[in-house]
Parts: structure tokens; sequence; C-alpha cells
């Protein structure tokens, strides 16, 4: 799948539940820049990770705040 795609889904989803905790969200193959980008555009809490051991650590992070 798409990264982009993926992203836009992820981002128009969180704006319909009007999304009030952070989401971490990890990203691999096609088009990963652009969903990143789509993420971090969005203006929402959306937190990217390079892998599953990345999205533990900023899971954690961001639910201590």
């Amino acid at each position: 799948m798409k990264c982009d795609v993926i992203a836009s889904g992820i981002v128009n989803a969180a704006k319909q539940v009007a999304l009030k905790v952070p989401v971490v969200v990890s990203l691999e193959r096609t088009n990963v820049d652009q969903g990143k980008r789509i993420l971090k555009e969005s203006g929402m809490t959306l937190i990217t990770a390079e892998d599953l051991d990345d999205v533990a650590k900023k899971a954690v992070k961001a639910a201590s705040k």
C-alpha cells in the first residue's frame, strides 16, 4: 500500500472523530516521505516512528505527558 494514501486516511479519520489523544504511526514501503509529510502538515497530534521499538518509546512518552 502507498504510505501517502494510508496517511491521508489516518488524517481524515482523526478529523472525523475529533481525535484528542496522540497517535503514533509507523510507515514503511512506497511513498514514505510523502506520508510522513501529510501527517506532519495535518496539524494534528500524529507522531511518526521508524519501527516498532520507536513506536513503543514514542507511545510511552506521549502517554506520560
